[in-house]
């Protein structure tokens, strides 16, 4: 008993030990049947020491479920894992051996639970995984794919940066009749939205072997932002993956709630002419929600502002400052005009290319360190921040008293210093001059 995994890398024959994991080998075999493992990354590699495959989408995604057993695929009710075998004579001890990727069951801790994803280990002598894997299976032809995803580049999470994939697979001989409701497909099918969505750099893809392990992470990052772009159109939240903001707007962040907009723009204009800055305030309340965007006229003015505005002090608190990402205020005209056009060439600091551009300014920042103790640390004036302050809590009880009524307020009349007067924080309910005149009396009392 057989099975077949054409992968990008080389073709890996696997005999099955259905005799010792008769269970095991009957899911890995259906799964196989059904082409649940086509377009499957490989992922977790260790080098001299194991892989892992199995997950159609792969971990780290928000669509991956971790993958599903046989069963849990044919019956919705029933689990997605089930109950592996261990044979006490089945162990890790010979490079080539496969077996199931097992988890804690959440009710018994001691109970090992697997599902679709296993394990191809890549030394000899890992008695490490005994009890950990359960053993079904060990490969007889391509140590050499093996030894080719035992050498690949791999991030710190162990995936290749380079996609290696099972593209097909094919079953030599399967001994186990077909659950009911099991249908093979006619042919490969093709790979789901989601799982394009995962590609780095496509497997069939030619890079150049002799590049520097920065060049090959500078393309990995540009192909996973273009993986997430292509994510947010398929959700709409872009119009295009290859969208990218103004390259001439700020956003800052952590602000006072007390920071007005001519506040921010009075800071910000010794860097160059400002078009537009905004605090943006909620719809309902009107209060600042400590964050705004601020659009200049030049692109390097804006650059020059992100440098040296970083961690400025304003209303005694510590800003933010960050190329913005925002997209909202694109028109459908700008997306479709030259400058759309423009902008996917390449340029500025959002869509795909933008990402290693702001990663090489923030690099370029850090180098600046040293001029950070020139930098303006603005501290508004004592009496003007209390005098805002002021100004703000009136405007808020002004909103609150909105709800005030003159026939309401006839039937509470008596004690003026009374807390209910005014509701439970002393003014809620009521308009501010009522309230601010009653203070000044009981101050003078």
């Amino acid at each position: 008993m057989s099975v077949l995994l054409e992968t990008s890398v080389g073709d890996i024959v696997i005999d099955l030990l259905v005799d010792q994991a008769p269970k095991c080998c009957e899911n890995f075999l259906k799964l196989c049947k059904i082409k649940y493992y086509n377009f499957s990354p490989v992922y977790g590699v260790q080098k001299n020491f194991s892989f892992q495959t199995g997950d159609p989408i792969g971990p780290g995604s928000k669509d991956s479920d971790g993958g599903s057993s046989i069963w849990g695929l044919l019956d919705g009710s029933a689990s997605k894992t089930f109950t592996p075998e261990f044979h006490p004579r089945l162990k890790h001890v010979e490079r080539g051996t496969v077996s199931m990727a097992t988890a804690p069951g959440s009710r018994d801790p001691d109970e090992r639970l697997a599902g679709s994803q296993f394990i191809i280990t890549l030394g000899d002598g890992l008695e490490y995984l005994d009890g950990q894997a359960a053993v079904f299976g060990k490969v007889v032809e391509g140590f050499d794919a093996l030894e080719k995803i035992n050498s690949a580049f791999v991030d710190d999470t162990g995936r290749p940066l380079k996609d290696v994939r099972i593209r097909h697979t094919v079953i030599l001989e399967d001994p186990y009749d077909d659950p009911a409701g099991l249908l093979e497909p006619p042919g490969s099918p093709v790979p789901s939205a989601a799982q394009l969505a995962t590609v780095r750099i496509a497997d069939d893809e030619e890079i150049d072997e002799n590049a520097d392990q920065e060049a090959v992470e500078k393309l990995r990052r540009e192909r996973e932002a273009r993986a997430q772009a292509l994510t947010l159109e398929m959700v709409g939240d872009l119009p295009f993956a290859e969208v990218k903001p103004p390259e001439n707007v700020l956003f800052v962040c952590k602000l006072n709630p007390v920071t007005q907009d001519d506040d921010l723009e009075l800071i910000f204009s010794r860097f160059g002419k400002i078009l537009s800055c905004q605090v943006i305030r909620d719809k309902r309340t009107g209060d600042s929600l400590q964050y705004a965007f601020i659009e200049f006229e030049e692109q390097k003015d804006c650059e020059q502002a992100y440098f040296k505005m970083q961690g400025v002090l304003i209303d005694d608190h510590r800003i933010h400052v960050d190329f913005s990402q925002s997209v909202s205020k694109l028109s459908e005209t700008w997306r479709t005009s030259t400058n759309s056009k423009r902008s996917q060439q390449g340029g500025g600091f959002g869509g795909i290319a933008g990402l290693e551009k702001k990663r090489q300014y923030r690099a370029a920042d850090s180098i600046r360190d040293h001029d950070r103790s020139g930098r303006y640390n603005y501290v508004f004036d004592r009496e003007e921040q209390r005098r805002r302050q002021e100004r703000d809590e009136e405007q808020k009880y002004r909103h609150r008293s909105r709800s005030y009524s003159p026939e309401r307020d006839a039937k509470n009349r008596g004690d003026r210093r009374s807390p209910d007067r005014y509701g439970k924080d002393g003014a809620s309910g009521r308009n501010w001059q009522r309230y601010r005149d009653d203070r000044d009396r009981d101050r003078r009392r």
